[in-house]
């Protein structure tokens, strides 16, 4: 799928797990809500490191540009050093490594390891980097008419203005895990976004290795996905009318029975 999609995705996906957790009796403070939603929006984009093409290689400038192409070497190099006879032969790490549910688990206990063991400024870099994604992901017209500078401005001040609510008696910098174990949670959404990246790639006509190293019909790297009759190109109008006005529907939805308007 596209940037777009893609985030509007990963938000609604967070939004439903609010609407989850409330319904077990665990309900997300408004701020883990929020900022939970933003995150995921912005982690549903960060699969796509390995494509040098993609909105995330975009969003930091040379930075950003430069680890895609490291990104994308690595994640050729894994491929070919773990390819079964029957994985088909590529030039590219595309839909590879960054694209597992492996990958997903790693990137998502790093970030919680890195919010509890850094304290303000890990939490500060992880809002900064997800929310300049987020904007980029589900702001994508407005982020393309402006400045580079400009997101990035408006990524750093909200993360600054979140975290500062966060930290708020009562706001949720220790939900779900309790105290002593604050900002814990903040590498749910980011596994939760990179697998709903999986997911939506999975339907599309190329598929998404997401069980990899699970060796499937004799492949490593088997591209998991529905029937070849119900996939469809991403940018397709299946992508464009159907399911991004469905996520943001869903978005709703899950946002108000989080919030218990439902």
């Amino acid at each position: 799928m596209m940037g777009p999609a893609h985030s509007l995705s990963g938000a609604a996906a967070w939004l439903g797990v609010g609407a989850a957790a409330a319904a077990a009796g665990h309900p997300m403070p408004w701020p883990v809500l929020v900022v939970g939603s933003l995150i995921c929006a912005g982690a549903a984009l960060a699969p796509d490191l390995d494509h040098k093409s993609a909105t995330i290689s975009r969003a930091f400038g040379p930075l950003s540009r430069g680890l895609c192409e490291v990104v994308d070497k690595l994640s050729y190099a894994v491929y070919k050093a773990t390819r079964a006879p029957k994985d088909a032969r590529r030039s590219g790490g595309h839909r590879t490594l960054t694209h597992t549910w492996l990958w997903a688990v790693l990137i998502g206990a790093g970030s919680s390891v890195m919010a509890v063991t850094t304290d303000r400024w890990g939490v500060l870099a992880l809002l900064f980097v997800h929310l300049v994604l987020a904007v980029e992901g589900l702001l994508w017209r407005a982020a393309r008419m402006s400045s580079d500078v400009l997101v990035w401005l408006l990524g750093a001040t909200s993360a600054w203005i979140l975290a500062g609510v966060l930290d708020q008696p009562g706001n949720g910098a220790d939900w779900l895990f309790g105290p002593g174990q604050e900002y814990l949670w903040l590498g749910l959404p980011i596994l939760l976004g990179a697998l709903v990246h999986d997911i939506g790639d999975a339907l599309t006509v190329s598929g998404c290795p997401i069980l990899w190293p699970l060796p499937i019909a004799g492949k490593r790297w088997y591209p998991v996905g529905p029937p070849k009759g119900m996939r469809f190109r991403a940018g397709s109008w299946v992508e464009l009318k159907v399911l991004m006005p469905a996520f943001m529907l869903l978005g709703g939805v899950g946002g108000a029975s989080a919030l218990g308007f439902l």
